[in-house]
Parts: structure tokens; sequence; C-alpha cells
């Protein structure tokens, strides 16, 4: 997996750089995340897995799927994947194009989650401490985990923050085991 991302990371640079350029980062923030879900699609996996269609076909099919949502720089960048056999990529240059997007605005994703939801209140706190923690913005999704026992788990992309009740058990056992 590591691979992966390492192999996308030049192109999604690319592709964030044309965006920039261009002055379309949302639209192609929302065409990678179009392309990657295309993927997805039974009858293109099994095409874009073929050896025995060209790269030109394989890039034709994805961009027809999504016709005139695609720009032409959009969909010389999908050519360019097919003959460079790198289709697969998809989804990790998407991600490496969201970090970038993410970094450029300034913004961190955070995802935290709870037993129960959370109220607009909570949402609030949580969001202005990680805002001052991250010193960045906030943009805040939250997750429901029954299985959660209380407190929170929070992840801010690579940083965990696990105040759960199982968290601190786990982190008291632990301790107690190396004493």
């Amino acid at each position: 997996m590591a691979e992966l991302a390492t192999l996308a990371r030049p192109y999604a640079s690319a592709v964030f750089d044309i965006a920039k350029e261009e002055g379309q980062l949302d639209r192609w923030s929302r065409t990678l995340e179009l392309l990657t879900s295309a993927l997805e699609a039974h009858e293109l996996k099994q095409l874009i897995a073929s050896p025995t269609h060209s790269p030109a076909r394989k890039a034709i099919a994805l961009t027809d799927l999504l016709g005139e949502q695609l720009t032409e720089s959009m969909r010389r960048f999908v050519h360019v994947l097919s003959e460079n056999r790198r289709l697969e990529l998809l989804p990790h240059i998407r991600d490496g194009f969201v970090a970038k997007l993410a970094e450029e605005q300034r913004t961190v994703g955070v995802e935290i989650t709870t037993a129960v939801e959370l109220t607009e209140e909570e949402r609030k706190h949580f969001g202005d401490a990680l805002k001052s923690r991250f010193q960045r913005e906030i943009s805040l999704e939250t997750v429901v985990d029954a299985t959660v026992l209380g407190g929170a788990l929070i992840r801010a992309g690579d940083t965990v923050l696990d105040g759960t009740v199982r968290g601190k058990l786990d982190k008291l056992r632990n301790q107690l085991q190396r004493t």
C-alpha cells in the first residue's frame, strides 16, 4: 500500500499544480473523487484490469463515462495515467491531492468517534480545542460507534488522540504491566 502511495505522489503533485494554475482546485477534487468512484464499477474494473485492451481504450472508457464533467486537461490526465498503466493509482492520487489541498487551505480533516451523537455545543467545543491545538481550520466529522464505552477517539491526519474509556484502561494496564 505504501508503495502505491509513493508511486501516486508525483501524479498528485502534478495534478495539484495544474488545478491551482487553472484556478479549479475544488473541481479537480470533485473530479478525482468521481474518477475513483467510477473505477469501482464492475465492468470498468474488469476492462482496466484486462491486458487485452489498449491503454487508449481504457482511458476512453473512463472519460466517456464522465463525459462533459471532464475538462480537456482532465481528459489528458486520464490518458497519461492510462498510457503509464497507472489508473489503479487514482484512489492514492486523490488522497494525495486532498492532503495537498488541505495543506494549501490550512485545514485538517478530523474524525471524532463517540458512543453517542455529539450535541452542537460539544461539536463546537471540540472544533475550537482542535483548531487551537493544530493551528488550522478544522473540518469536523463525527461517527457514532456503540462499542466506544465513553469518551472520544479523535483522528486528525496521522494523529490519533484516544480519550476513550477503553483507551485509558489499556494505557493503565500497560503501565501496571511495566511495573
